[in-house]
């Protein structure tokens, strides 16, 4: 089973794909994880991609498609399949893996689309606060410090990120939909999109999330 997971900030993919990986056994793979992979193995396509970064510039899709390819073919234990967070991030890039992988074991087959009002990704994003010294987090409603700015574990001060402010989550939502809607549409045209309301419980989502995965086994 070969999954991609996709959802905005907050919408609690990082929860979900935890799940997903501890119940089916499956790789979870980040394109975080496979740049560190390359580069540090320094693989031609690792330093090629490194030589972009280090000017500043972004990776070329071409760069980042085959990097991904080449990663999950030399990957020793995918007889489960794997869950991909984080790519193909654009439409030009999901057609290229599509067209990389097709007729492969590593073609998806799935894909689970967390889904989420912006209001309620606001609310949880900007009410969310961490210490700067043990990094633990909080949410001023559903999980508030018993002392205002302090954190409970180690008393350290509690911050919000620049990145959970309301302009700032706007900023990411609307770059997030204006790169993710063509790819969601380029995977449901093929049947493969699963939609999940991202705005229930967790256990229910949960519960939503392996009932999608049951029908597409």
């Amino acid at each position: 089973m070969n999954i991609l997971i996709m959802g905005g900030p907050g919408a609690g993919k990082g929860t979900m794909s935890a799940k997903i990986v501890e119940k089916y056994n499956v790789c979870h793979i980040s394109t975080g994880d496979i740049f560190r992979s390359e580069i540090g193995n320094q693989t031609e396509l690792g330093m090629m991609a490194k030589s972009y970064m280090d000017k500043g510039l972004l990776v070329p899709d071409e760069v980042t498609n085959q990097m991904v390819k080449s990663y999950l073919e030399n990957l020793e234990d995918k007889k489960n399949g794997f869950l991909l967070d984080g790519y193909p991030r654009t439409i030009d890039q999901a057609k290229a893996f599509d067209a990389l992988s097709a007729g492969s074991d590593l073609a998806i087959d799935t894909v689970i689309a967390m889904e989420l009002d912006f209001s309620v990704l606001s609310g949880r994003i900007t009410g969310r606060r961490l210490c700067r010294n043990c990094g633990e987090i909080y949410h001023m409603v559903t999980k508030p410090p018993k002392q205002e700015g302090v954190c409970d574990k180690c008393g350290g001060e509690l911050y919000q990120r620049k990145d959970d402010t309301e302009e700032s989550l706007k900023v990411r939502l609307d770059e997030y939909s204006r790169q993710t809607e063509p790819v969601l549409d380029f995977y449901e045209e093929k049947g493969l999109v699963k939609h999940i309301d991202a705005d229930q419980p967790i256990e229910k989502v949960w519960q939503d999330v392996q009932a999608a995965l049951g029908q597409a086994e």
